[in-house]
């Protein structure tokens, strides 16, 4: 009798319909796409969820300004997103849309249930709106969102509200016995500092860990509204329409048959809750670990096992933004990538180009931080990896096996020093926690590692100079050369097979090995053992796998991306619905859904003002012109003794007061290389709470010092303001990798 298999319940992000998909959306699909490949080849029984937000105002005002209904707008931008999965050869399972009736049946059943458990209460509530969050914040009248910087709206509802200050503790102890993992570490610490609350202000009781936190910090959440009409009615008052995030977080279990009345979705619920993974964007995580959590603890459901939130992309080093013109989609890479391989279909372009990003945006960004993402080095990983790399070590070690082995592999013997180190490597631990950790770059490090001792084993053996000896030892050094190159190649295709699919499968069918898709369901992928190669296995027919790039590919999809940006900003007076919510302002290329695809309604002349005041607000002009102001009398330094000094971007993962001290705050920075502790004298300006996660300057060859028993390795970079010397500190409008020097 079979062994049951383990079940594993993976999604991402519903993303929200008021942007076509770009490469931030791919990225979030990719590792879920590469996760789900994983679990299905471990034989894991997979189910992969991904979708699209469909309700709320901005789509509301956004159909209206389109002079279409909310429905139809809904249905192209969620199309976009639909077929462009298909081209990429994403394997989702399900696809859920929050217009579908089982989504409305399911969300409806979730509110009954939480009233019905006494968490919904009816009260009439005065408060700040954010239009693009969909959320009330608690700032002064006409003042920013503290989230998104858009101006907001000053709304009289009657409400219903959700108690969620009544999960505080429990949501606090969950998250520290590590009953529910948020990764990476900075994004749980965030959640930790939001429900904690700002411990120094006011009585505290203590966690089950023993650390701090103020009651009713933790404030009770909003879930319906009535200015709007564009979203799922509450069931027995239907002026109200339930509120977008309880909305939207409810599709992981509404995909599942959660509210369906049809026994066999009731199966499937029960089969696959709680998720074992969620993966989301940065910028939603306290959506996805606070609200989400609360909801299910509310209604008496087991909450999901994991969270993992990935950081931004960042255009050439700059955040991306419609307004500055570089967003990136996909289609562009697919496009591109696609013409180096003219005999293919049109589907086996969009498949080898999909393969190209994938590889890149898992090698080259470490999974949870920021990354940078450009033309140019796509390009040129791709020739130096996948060309000049996998690509070049495929297609020399097989011609040789098929002009000097009549394409049959031959005998199995191997060099010892080879089948060490792939035993070493398949053997042990690393690789599968390395997937477990989601550090996909680094597991390709060491799938690399293994492509380039191949290559050298090769180039020591020279068997193209064996080949022409044809004594007894010289043939069979060269069959022992290239059966272990073709055994190497078969282990590292099959390491390879999750994230490069299309390329794996093209390779293992150029090994004779048959249909790879077929043999991760056999588990022919997973337990990798050196010799399985069977000798006089005969090679399929061979071909180019990465045919090299050229330089002009960087030229082809910058004009391709300058094309669509001047078709989407409507120069050709043409009115696509798809295209529209492009006139809108700043749109940041991570893939996330509802707060980081937050954008404002149409711009009018009077929001266009807003805004900039709005920036003038964050980045003040001052009142004065420089010139009229006294110069300070300074001593000057010299060249030689400014690059003494080394000034680099930290990000502050951890502050804390320090007990006795009462202008000290013990902080910890991430600097890229390293994470430090530096002791900073700014406690009476800054509270721990608000500085968790900002990208900071430090000075950091400073001398360590000790204050109260600590030593601080490093200094911060603030302004001095006010006649109390009131610190500002120096940071960043825009996002920057961990670890730069300023010059």
């Amino acid at each position: 009798m079979s062994e049951p298999k383990q079940k594993f319940y993976l999604t991402t992000p519903i993303y929200y319909v008021n942007a076509r998909p770009h490469i931030g959306h791919a990225y979030t699909t990719i590792a879920a796409d590469v996760i789900a490949r994983r679990h299905r080849l471990l034989g894991d029984d997979t189910f992969f969820l991904t979708g699209t937000d469909e309700h709320g105002q901005k789509i509301q005002r956004s159909a209206e300004a389109a002079g279409i209904a909310p429905q139809q707008f809904a249905d192209e931008v969620s199309d976009s997103f639909r077929n462009l999965w298909k081209r990429m050869g994403i394997t989702n399972d399900d696809y859920i849309r929050t217009t579908e009736p089982r989504h409305k049946a399911g969300v409806q059943k979730l509110f009954r249930t939480l009233q019905e458990n006494g968490y919904i209460e009816l009260r009439s509530y005065t408060g700040q709106y954010c239009i693009s969050d969909e959320t009330f914040v608690d700032v002064p009248v006409g003042a920013p969102c503290p989230e998104c910087g858009r101006i907001t709206e000053t709304v009289t509802e009657e409400n219903y509200f959700f108690k969620l200050s009544a999960f505080q503790r429990q949501l606090i102890d969950l998250i520290e016995s590590g009953e529910l993992a948020i990764q990476p570490e900075t994004r749980r610490n965030e959640v930790l500092s939001f429900l904690r609350g700002n411990v120094n202000d006011g009585a505290t009781e203590n966690s089950a860990a023993g650390h701090p936190y103020v009651p009713g910090a933790l404030k009770d959440l909003s879930i319906s509204r009535t200015s709007f009409k564009w979203g799922i009615p509450v069931p027995g008052d239907e002026k109200h329409v339930i509120y977008v995030w309880l909305d939207a977080l409810a599709n992981y279990m509404t995909a599942i048959g959660y509210g369906s009345d049809d026994p066999a979705e009731q199966a499937k619920f029960e089969k696959y809750w709680p998720a074992d993974l969620h993966l989301v964007g940065k910028e939603i995580i306290r959506f996805h670990c606070v609200y989400w959590p609360a909801f299910l603890l509310a209604a008496k459901l087991p909450l999901p096992k994991a969270i993992t939130a990935h950081g931004w992309l960042l255009f050439e080093n700059d955040k991306m933004s419609k307004s500055k013109g570089n967003i990136v989609r996909t289609e562009t890479i697919l496009d591109a990538f696609g013409t180096l391989q003219p005999e293919a279909s049109k589907h086996e372009q969009d498949l080898f180009a999909a393969d190209v990003l994938r590889y890149f945006l898992l090698r080259e960004i470490p999974f949870g931080n920021d990354g940078s993402f450009s033309f140019d080095a796509v390009v040129q990983r791709y020739n130096s990896d996948l060309a000049n790399g996998y690509g070049n070590l495929v297609s020399r070690t097989l011609k040789m096996i098929a002009d000097f082995r009549s394409n049959s592999i031959s005998e199995r013997s191997s060099p010892d020093s080879l089948v060490r180190l792939f035993e070493s490597v398949t053997a042990n631990d690393s690789l599968p926690s390395l997937f477990e950790q989601r550090d996909f770059s680094r597991y390709l490090d060491i799938v690399w590692g293994l492509i380039a001792a191949t290559d050298n084993q090769i180039s020591s053996k020279t068997p193209w100079k064996l080949a022409k000896n044809h004594d007894d030892e010289s043939q069979k050094q060269l069959d022992e050369v290239l059966y272990a190159a073709a055994e190497s190649i078969r282990i590292i295709t099959a390491l390879l097979y999750p994230i490069l699919p299309y390329a794996t499968s093209k390779v293992w069918a150029q090994l004779g090995l048959g249909d790879i898709e077929q043999a991760a369901r056999n588990g022919k992928l997973n337990n990798l053992q050196w010799g399985d190669l069977k000798p006089g296995t005969k090679l399929g027919a061979l071909g180019p796998i990465f045919p090299r790039a050229p330089k002009e590919l960087i030229q082809v999809m910058n004009d391709i991306e300058t094309a669509n940006a001047t078709k989407s900003n409507g120069s050709n007076g043409s009115k696509s619905v798809i295209a529209l919510p492009q006139v809108n302002s700043d749109l940041d290329a991570s893939a996330r859904h509802r707060t980081e695809f937050a954008e404002m309604p149409i711009a009018s002349a009077s929001a266009t003002a807003a805004l900039n005041k709005v920036a003038e607000s964050v980045h003040p002009i001052s009142a004065h012109h420089p010139a009229e102001a006294a110069r300070p009398e300074t001593p000057q330094i010299g060249i030689d003794d400014f690059v003494k000094v080394d000034l680099r971007v930290a990000q502050i993962v951890v502050a804390e007061r320090i007990p006795k001290a009462d202008k000290l705050l013990r902080l910890e920075v991430d600097l890229g290389y390293e994470r430090r502790q530096i002791l900073s004298g700014i406690a009476q300006w800054y509270t721990p709470e608000e500085l968790i996660g900002r990208r900071i300057v430090v000075i950091a060859n400073l001398a360590p010092r000790k204050m109260r028993g600590l030593e601080s390795h490093g200094m911060l970079l603030a302004a001095s303001e006010g006649e109390d010397g009131k610190p500002v500190l120096a940071t960043f409008g825009e996002e920057i990798a961990l670890g730069s020097r300023l010059k």
